[in-house]
């Protein structure tokens, strides 16, 4: 099965948040499938770490190696569809990539952005709870 997994869930796996181990499992024997912007926002989400002093580093370069080791797939998005996504959920584009992904691929969304889940619920886009 495809499913689609965010930054904020690829976070969770590669610096051992609390929900690691459930999202593994849940994940594990399918197909993860993103937009292609996921590399350049786990860079953004770990620049923002750095300004937090929640990361070394040492530690994003560990950390870059787990999500090297992470198999996904990335899929291109519909760019008109994401800006009508982006538009009618009031959401950025990089929201929006994802929201895209979920629709066109008929996948379900693992995330644990409580406003993409929103989101994704108000468009009945289905969603992995963690």
């Amino acid at each position: 099965m495809d499913i689609v997994i965010d930054t904020s869930a690829l976070i969770a796996v590669i610096v051992g948040e609390p929900e690691r181990n459930r999202i593994i499992e849940f994940t594990t024997g399918n197909t993860l499938i993103g937009p292609g912007s996921i590399p350049w926002e786990i860079g953004n989400a770990f620049s923002a770490m750095f300004k937090q002093d929640r990361l070394t580093l040492d530690e994003a370069q560990k950390g870059l190696a787990i999500f090297e080791s992470i198999p996904l797939r990335y899929v291109e998005p519909d760019f008109f569809n994401v800006l009508k996504l982006s538009k009618n959920t009031n959401m950025y584009a990089y929201d929006a990539y994802i929201l895209d992904c979920a629709i066109r691929h008929k996948a379900p969304l693992l995330t644990l952005d409580q406003k993409l889940k929103v989101a994704a619920q108000n468009i009945n886009i289905e969603i992995m709870e963690v």
